[in-house]
């Protein structure tokens, strides 16, 4: 294919795609502030506060109109006898609070960036998509630099950029109006192969002359707390085109043989910031290692609850396989068949009511029934209570899930309680059920914190687990199994509540009660398969943490292809 044909053709799809390409935000709340008002009330802010407030506002929508419809920008390269063409979707301006009469260009960390990014889709640009968009640009704008001092990382200074560039903006919107592609006013931050081995640094690069030079080259030079009037966000969607069929920036930065259209720098493997992710680990007495992975602190809003995820961990497994990461050559099959780190990244990404807090509890012997046979039940409440401790004074949503043995810490907890806390909002076994016995008030118990509260929801993953053959021999019993299992607290539950089932066709049977908040997600199994771990990794975890609700099959389908896959990083 010629170069100009192959320009063509792409144009053409990026103009059929470009006319739905959005962000994805919700309606700009009634009542919130427009840009000068916000920079009034974030002048009393601290630097963590401000940034906790930008992306409160952007993501509730407090944004302006003319920055949720997204630009096209094309790139071509030729090389190796084939001629390659690309096509991503940015923002028209940098990311702002406010309405389209009165905004104001928020400077935050690149930590908040990224969470922003993570729940619109979207990714920060690379210094060579930087360049690109500014020669594509309607609008050039020449930088406008104010002398240096320390009062340059304040409110103010940024309020009194921001008015300058409104001004300077001014004078070509009767040609251009909002919503026209405008570079060259600010400097980006961005990714780039050089933070992999720099944490807690932010790249910058941009602020181009009219002459097309850019005046910041790639700088690493700041920590990941510096922020300055001049250095603003600008969002590329994570999906574009690539000679003509949809992809994402991360396969093709991540491809050493497509990375040159995005990245001047090589392969990109992460082509994002940590975005503030943290993981804290401790142990618990009697030998619980406790894994705390937290989202950016930006996500810690004072207004949002915390909902905290305890996962206990299957047999035989580390916390670091179950977290996940992107398989390395020699690493052993369990860093890739659960992914919960990155299941929880999805999850974090589509949901903004609340921060989500994940706890990997690891027994010391990785079985969680051999603890339990070792230091009994009572312990269990207490190791819960724990770690709840740290979250003092915050509205708490408390989630129990294991897979596996894992199921073995709920079952624990369920004996050494008279009743189910009431911050417990959920419940999940993901084919985890093995030690269900009714004659325990397993069922009696879980009926009654289903009938507490409207919001309370249970979820069973399991599948017949009694046809599986493990070198051609059945590995348990038919009452035994989690399938087993499962029918028979199915039938004590259907006592007190009034099930529905369905059948999809590819053999998952779910049953259903009070509206969705019970659900039973039972697998069949004609050939013979293991799918014991198989059912976390379609995206089980992700299902288990919002069935019953309105998040269900958002993004998702349970037992379906990975939903998660760019969630997954090298760590």
């Amino acid at each position: 294919m010629r170069l100009g044909s192959a320009w063509l053709f792409c144009l053409l799809s990026a103009s059929l795609l470009a006319r739905a390409q959005s962000l994805s935000l919700p309606a700009r709340p009634a009542g919130a502030p427009v840009g000068g008002d916000f920079v009034q009330r974030a002048q009393s802010l601290s630097p963590l506060q401000y940034n906790q407030e930008v992306a409160a506002q952007i993501l509730a929508g407090n944004v302006p109109p003319f920055l949720r419809r997204l630009c096209s920008v094309t790139i071509t390269n030729a090389g190796g006898g084939a001629t390659n063409c690309a096509t991503f979707f940015v923002t028209p301006d940098y990311l702002a609070v406010g309405t389209d009469d009165d905004f104001f260009r928020a400077p935050m960390t690149p930590a908040t960036a990224q969470l922003i990014a993570d729940k619109l889709g979207c990714v920060l640009p690379t210094s060579r998509m930087v360049d690109a968009i500014y020669r594509a640009a309607e609008v050039k704008l020449s930088p406008l630099p104010i002398p240096p001092s320390p009062a340059m990382t304040t409110v103010p200074v940024f309020a009194l950029h921001n008015d300058m560039v409104r001004t300077q903006r001014l004078e070509s919107l009767g040609a251009h109006p909002l919503g026209a592609l405008v570079a060259g006013h600010q400097k980006d931050v961005v990714i780039c192969p050089q933070l992999a081995g720099a944490p807690g640094k932010v790249a910058i690069y941009g602020w181009h002359r009219t002459n097309g030079a850019a005046i910041q080259p790639l700088y690493l030079g700041h920590t990941a707390a510096w922020v300055d009037y001049s250095q603003c966000i600008r969002l590329a969607q994570q999906s574009m085109i690539l000679n003509g069929a949809t992809t994402t920036v991360a396969q093709v930065l991540a491809d050493p043989k497509l990375c040159g259209l995005l990245s001047d720098q090589g392969v990109i493997a992460q082509p994002r910031y940590a975005g503030g992710e943290s993981q804290t680990n401790f142990v618990i007495e009697p030998e619980v290692k406790v894994c705390i992975n937290s989202p950016p602190a930006a996500d810690f809003a004072p207004d949002k609850p915390v909902e905290l995820i305890f996962y206990a961990l299957p047999n035989g497994n580390t916390t670091e396989q179950t977290l996940g990461r992107q398989p390395r050559p020699g690493d052993d099959w369990h860093f890739d068949i659960q992914h919960i780190a990155a299941q929880t990244r999805f999850l974090r990404a589509q949901e903004t009511r609340c921060a989500i807090v994940l706890v990997c509890l690891e027994a010391a012997s990785k079985s969680w029934p051999a603890w339990r046979k070792a230091h009994g039940d009572k312990e269990i409440p207490g190791i819960i209570e724990g770690v709840k401790e740290r979250y003092a004074g915050r509205r708490l949503e408390v989630v129990l899930a294991g897979h596996s043995g894992g199921g073995s810490f709920i079952f624990g907890y369920l004996n050494s309680v008279e009743a189910i806390v009431g911050d417990i909002g959920r419940i999940a076994f993901l084919d985890s059920n093995y030690a269900y016995d009714a004659a325990r008030g397993h069922a009696d118990k879980l009926a009654a914190w289903l009938k507490a509260s409207e919001s309370h929801c249970l979820t069973v993953l399991a599948y017949d687990d009694a046809n599986a053959l493990l070198n051609g021999k059945p590995f348990v019993t038919a009452e035994g199994g989690t399938w087993g299992r499962s029918h028979a607290m199915l039938k004590d539950l259907g006592a007190q509540f009034e099930f529905t089932s369905r059948t999809n066709g590819n053999g998952l049977e779910t049953y259903s009660a009070l509206g969705g908040r019970a659900q039973f997600l039972l697998k069949e199994n004609p050939g013979h398969e293991v799918l014991h771990t198989v059912q976390v990794e379609r995206n089980g975890f992700i299902h288990c943490m919002v069935a019953g609700t309105v998040e269900e099959g958002k993004g998702y389908e349970y037992f379906g292809p990975r939903a998660y896959t760019q969630w997954i990083f090298p760590e």
